[in-house]
């Protein structure tokens, strides 16, 4: 069990999942704010005239370090990962995003990027903390690209989790260990 006001050691691919603002991205920032090289990669596309979202980067971006590398990755979030030093903590903000960039792409486009996406953070040597929102707990998505969002976020995000040396469900403020509390589903 994680004491309270402690960081847990980080080794690998480490993902923290849970539904909007439940405290996700500030859990991951709090995970590799101990390491000295943090970069961080902003996957998600521009939303030109969306002031609410706007507001969201800006509390993402004052609440980070200034010293902190950060880079917006596009649609190529593999060869973003690829070109981090083996020294820097890899922290990706958020896995949504990459889907999102490729929505467009035909199911048998998408294995191949979801299989060489998984590859390249299998063989990377640097520590990988993953931001994952989680989808499908209320509504049901009205439109097709909706629901094709959902299954496909929640298909990488298994694929990802046996890679993972630790795992978090952030929820109302809590991180919940995974690893610790849960049960690999058959």
């Amino acid at each position: 069990m994680v004491v309270a006001n402690t960081i847990p050691k980080l080794n690998g691919l480490t993902l923290v999942s849970g539904p909007s603002r439940g405290g996700k991205s500030r859990w991951a920032e709090h995970l590799v704010k101990q390491f000295k090289s943090v970069t961080y990669i902003a996957t998600s596309p521009t939303r030109a005239g969306d002031l609410n979202w706007e507001q969201r980067l800006e509390q993402h971006r004052n609440r980070r370090p200034k010293h902190w590398s950060v880079i917006e990755s596009g649609p190529d979030l593999k060869k973003a990962i690829i070109q981090m030093p083996r020294s820097d903590v890899v922290l990706i903000e958020a896995l949504g995003g990459f889907v999102t960039w490729h929505l467009d792409q035909p199911s048998s486009y998408w294995r191949v990027l979801k299989t060489d996406l998984l590859q390249t953070i299998k063989q990377h040597d640097a520590s990988i903390v993953i931001v994952i929102e989680e989808t499908g707990w209320g509504v049901v998505p009205s439109t097709s690209n909706g629901g094709l969002f959902r299954d496909r976020l929640g298909k990488l995000s298994q694929e990802l989790e046996p890679l993972a040396s630790n795992s978090w469900l952030v929820i109302q403020g809590r991180a919940l260990n995974l690893k610790q509390l849960g049960i690999a589903v058959p």
